[in-house]
């Protein structure tokens, strides 16, 4: 078995991942809320994925092996159980309420005022389920003027600034090139519902959990970004200048492109010795972090004009010794083939039971004692129909206690 397919999952089982014996009813689709029940997933709980009957919109972009198995759904969705259920049929809307009365976590992106004619509120659902976490993925927080406004990836990253930061060297707003949006608050989802169960641990109660992406994304866009508007008065615009110069790019060699970025005073006085410019190491300008960073521009700038003059092989082999940092630029099909992913076992290979061999990245986080594992492969649409026998058995025996 090579190392992209090398199985190294614990076969203890009392080494499921730290979560182990939380149960997940996941009403989620799209990006946020499933990438966020992936992670939970993947550190051991038990996730019910609960689709309606078209399935998880994620399951149809192309390439696909199948019909509703698209690549990037089968990226989303592994370590979780498939059902299907019609909401406005009252049989499977029951059956739904039933899940929710025995699980520790319900998490929904479906709009509150949706889930409130339902009857899956959390006022409601509580009533059944005092133990109950609540998780709310809302597109804006619920309390302002936002809160019906429809919200997917390309509409937060215009309105939290990310679109404004990216266009900011070429003159028009621009996207980043990943679902930077879904991602960041699938992240916050995914941290927010562990500190609740924590707490429930101490409190014996459940609570409810709101994750708006809007907010949440603000937020993520601000932490350098405030800038001078961080004070009262103001003592400058907002941005952080490093980040907003036009010079900072992949800067380009003689026969491609490198990342490199000297960042302390040290790193900064030695890059320029080496790169034979002392005159630089003693400039005013650059000599301290503080004057740096009212001469991004003129840095970056002088910079680019250096790094032109050698290979990025001969920049690698001359500053890597010496501690600064520098990197080759790799594409995606880079990655593929990059020897500390390949050391790491970060790609893993694994034979799905009807989709043939397919490639899934490997858990980034790694607990010396509860590890998390790739326990099951994404499932197909309602493949775990049967489950709800079980699970329905397991309530009329815990009614009967």
């Amino acid at each position: 078995m090579t190392s992209a397919t090398k199985d190294t999952s614990p076969t203890s089982e009392d080494l499921f991942g730290p979560l182990a014996g939380v149960r997940v009813v996941d009403l989620t689709s799209v990006g946020m809320g499933p990438y966020a029940t992936q992670i939970l997933g993947d550190m051991g709980a038990e996730i019910l994925k609960i689709e309606a009957p078209e399935g998880d919109v994620f399951r149809y972009p192309e390439p696909a092996s199948s019909p509703g198995m698209g690549a990037i759904y089968i990226a989303l969705n592994r370590n979780k159980k498939s059902i299907t259920l019609d909401l406005k049929v009252q049989n499977d809307l029951a059956t739904l309420k039933r899940l929710i009365a025995n699980a520790d976590v319900f998490v929904s992106n479906v709009r509150p005022r949706a889930l409130r004619k339902l009857g899956l509120d959390y006022e409601t659902l509580s009533r059944d389920n005092a133990r109950l976490i609540y998780c709310a993925a809302v597109g804006f927080g619920q309390n302002g003027p936002y809160a019906e406004k429809p919200a997917f990836d390309d509409i937060i990253q215009a309105m939290s600034g990310i679109a404004s930061l990216q266009g900011k060297n070429v003159d028009a707003p621009s996207y980043a090139n990943t679902i930077i949006a879904d991602k960041v608050a699938g992240l916050t989802l995914a941290y927010s519902i562990p500190m609740a169960l924590y707490e429930r641990e101490k409190s014996g109660r459940g609570q409810a959990i709101e994750v708006p992406m809007f907010e949440t994304l603000v937020s993520f866009a601000l932490i350098e970004h405030l800038g001078g508007k961080t004070f009262k008065p103001s003592l400058g615009p907002t941005g952080y200048g490093r980040v907003l110069s036009p010079h900072r790019r992949p800067y380009q060699t003689k026969d491609g492109f490198v990342s490199l970025l000297p960042y302390t005073d040290a790193q900064w006085s030695r890059f320029f010795t080496l790169a034979g410019r002392d005159d630089m190491a003693t400039d005013t300008r650059f000599t301290s972090a503080k004057e740096r960073s009212l001469n991004f521009d003129s840095l970056y700038g002088a910079l680019a004009e250096i790094v032109k003059g050698r290979t990025t092989t001969e920049w690698l082999d001359l500053l890597e010794p010496a501690d600064i940092p520098v990197a080759p630029v790799l594409s995606i099909d880079d990655l593929l083939e990059d020897k500390h992913l390949k050391e790491t076992e970060f790609f893993v290979e694994r034979e799905h039971p009807t989709e043939g061999i397919v490639r899934v990245t490997n858990i980034p986080v790694r607990f010396s004692r509860t590890p998390g594992q790739i326990r099951s492969l994404p499932p197909r649409q309602g493949s775990d129909q049967a489950e709800l026998d079980r699970l329905s058995a397991h309530h009329a025996i815990k009614a009967s206690q």
